[in-house]
């Protein structure tokens, strides 16, 4: 016969009391390791950091004794950026909640709105649009570049600035907005579609009786790889067999972006960059199955920064079908941000490294320097047309080859 030996309640009361203590311990150990891996701090460190302790006494201080009410977000907003100030770093800086919104929706390649660009005019002062995204709502619905801003759903936008103005596109809470503008004197009403719009941030062609195409990137958004891809193949369906990319006052964006674009034409396994921290180095190599085989030349200038110098940099050092810098030195930014988001919105961007293009080189405050330098020049064909002589290098370039 098998003893039945059971637990009476002295034991279970202790066992529980144990384990308690036991998960208590092991949860505090686990809190502390998961803060300290992921900010390089742990609580305790905090804890016992006198000069922070000292920064909070006189918060505390300051918040309970001073002889007038304290907005204490906006004293932390300022406290926040002086401390990033004081690293004297250009790149590294705290940006307000609507600072950033403005900076997510620029690098977001999508955002929520009808699909115009406008400016202030520095001739009247009125907001004038710029330019109609392609098949956005506005294009849809019939506005055109030119066209001056009057009202939107009743509001006067005579005394509005270009950030109020966006924002009552953007924090409108209705589908769609009643937009009056004046075209040439005349005022009209136009009903346009909030929606999810996305930017286009290339510009494409194949240059006329050649087989030379031609790529323009604005910026490295979320959605910059899918808009060269799709412009590849639409230029290569046209014939291309050489191209010319177009980087100038491309001040960069996302990193990841910029790696993307690159495995589009590198081979697999190939070197696209290297970050150095404090700590450490680590190499990015081009993991897809997709490569291109035609010669490339790229358009640089002073304003051609950060990941189209990543992009520019790869395909010289690591593509092996030939690439080649035309133009002008470009502006020469080595390091990498990263950014920290907090509650309010609010964002602190700070450089956490410095990249290397493939052949080890840290451009920082050198650039790029072009195998073809050419200083852009005003000059005018017979009709009054301004003509590019920096283009006009690069297709002799290619068309050489």
């Amino acid at each position: 016969m098998k003893s039945n030996k059971g637990f009476n309640l002295l034991s279970v009361i202790i066992i529980i009391c144990i384990t308690s203590i036991v998960s208590g311990i092991t949860t505090g150990i686990i809190v502390t390791n998961s803060y300290k891996s992921s900010t390089g701090l742990s609580y305790n460190d905090l804890l016992n950091d006198e000069q922070l302790n000292e920064f909070l006494e006189v918060y505390s201080s300051v918040v309970n004794n001073y002889y007038e009410e304290v907005d204490t977000t906006e004293m932390l907003d300022t406290a926040l950026d002086a401390m990033l100030n004081y690293l004297g770093d250009n790149y590294t800086t705290y940006l307000t909640s609507d600072q950033s919104a403005d900076l997510e929706e620029k690098l977001a390649g999508t955002y929520q709105g009808i699909g115009i660009s406008f400016s202030m005019s520095e001739e009247t002062g009125e907001p004038t649009i710029i330019s109609v995204t392609k098949n956005s709502p506005a294009e849809k619905s019939g506005l055109l570049a030119g066209d001056i801003l009057v009202s939107i759903d009743g509001t006067s936008l005579a005394d509005k600035n270009s950030e109020e103005i966006k924002n009552m596109i953007r924090n409108s809470n209705k589908s769609a907005i009643t937009l009056v503008i004046s075209r040439n004197g005349t005022e009209m009403t136009f009903n346009v579609n909030i929606e999810n719009v996305e930017d286009v941030n290339v510009n494409y062609t194949l240059i006329e009786n050649t087989n030379v195409g031609y790529l323009q990137i604005d910026s490295f958004t979320k959605t910059i790889s899918n808009q060269v891809n799709n412009a590849l193949t639409d230029l290569e369906n046209q014939g291309m067999q050489k191209l010319i990319i177009d980087l100038r006052y491309n001040g960069g964006g996302y990193l990841e972006s910029a790696e993307e674009t690159v495995n589009i034409f590198l081979e697999k396994g190939k070197l696209i960059y290297s970050l150095e921290n404090k700590d450490a180095k680590a190499n990015y190599y081009d993991e897809t199955d997709a490569h291109k085989t035609y010669p490339i030349a790229i358009l640089l200038n002073d304003q051609s920064a950060s990941a189209s110098e990543i992009l520019a940099a790869a395909l010289k050092d690591s593509y092996d079908y030939g690439a080649y810098f035309v133009g002008a030195t470009s502006y020469g930014k080595g390091l990498v941000q990263q950014t920290y988001d907090l509650s309010d919105g609010s964002m602190a961007k700070y450089t956490s490294a410095r990249w290397l293009r493939p052949n080890g080189q840290c451009i920082n405050g050198i650039g790029l320097v072009p195998d073809y330098p050419v200083q852009k020049e005003d000059l005018y064909d017979e009709a009054g047309n301004p003509i590019d002589n920096q283009l006009q290098k690069a297709v002799e370039v290619l068309s050489a080859l």
